[in-house]
């Protein structure tokens, strides 16, 4: 199979990294806006997501002392996180991947996970406003941190829909590339065998016609006695 143009958003034969074209793309931008987002998110909740109140030595959430609001938010967080790290670095190898099919798993691997963060991220978006909506009592809670960590999921679910738009653009691209632009290979003309085969033709027994496979007409067989030249035998 040959090809001229990219599969995946690469050549098929395989290419350098180039650091500058590698920043510049769009993925790249985003993926590291969705790493920082992510990164404020955890931290934040880590951080200043958990006080205590005057009559109570043990901290809780601020979210409405929903402790499984802020377990969520860092969760969702630090995978994220590590994911981004991971996808930056499956995008500067893309281009060095010489088999299409290895390109199209990371694709795959890519698209469908950032489709599932987009979701979780408006999951966390959702629960952690309703949360902070329902929270009565913010003395002592740091009300700066908590508007970060609510805005930087709702960022991030825009920036993990990017990257799913980005995803199946390169996927439906890398389908079109691979399927629409093969071409069959040349000839050898030094092969002794033929690169077609064509059968040879058979004249046909069908009778077409009245003249055709007719039957002499059958000469008598003279008397063998009647010649001059033959001799009976003698007994």
């Amino acid at each position: 199979m040959e090809s001229n143009s990219a599969a995946y958003g690469a050549s098929l034969a395989g290419a350098g990294f180039d650091p500058i074209k590698f920043i510049k793309q769009p993925q790249t931008i985003i993926r590291f806006l969705s790493w920082v987002f992510a990164i404020v998110v955890f931290a934040s909740i880590t951080a200043e997501g958990y006080v205590n109140s005057n009559v109570e030595a043990q901290v809780k959430c601020v979210f409405n002392r929903n402790e499984g609001a802020c377990h969520y938010g860092v969760g969702i967080g630090v995978i994220s996180f590590l994911a981004c790290f991971a996808f930056l670095l499956a995008d500067a190898l893309l281009p060095l991947m010489s088999n299409a099919q290895e390109r199209k798993y990371v694709v795959i691997a890519d698209l469908g996970f950032s489709a599932a963060w987009t979701f979780l991220w408006f999951v966390c978006f959702c629960l952690l406003a309703d949360q902070w909506s329902k929270t009565q009592d913010t003395s002592g809670i740091p009300t700066d941190a908590v508007h970060a960590i609510i805005a930087f999921s709702f960022f991030s679910i825009a920036s993990w829909g990017a990257l799913t738009y980005f995803a199946l653009i390169r996927f439906r691209q890398g389908i079109a590339d691979v399927t629409q632009n093969y071409v069959d290979p040349p000839a050898d003309p030094t092969s002794p065998y033929p690169t077609t085969y064509t059968p040879p033709t058979y004249p046909s027994f069908q009778n077409t016609g009245p003249d055709i496979f007719q039957q002499p007409p059958i000469a008598p067989n003279p008397d063998p006695s009647g010649q001059s030249s033959y001799q009976p035998p003698v007994y």
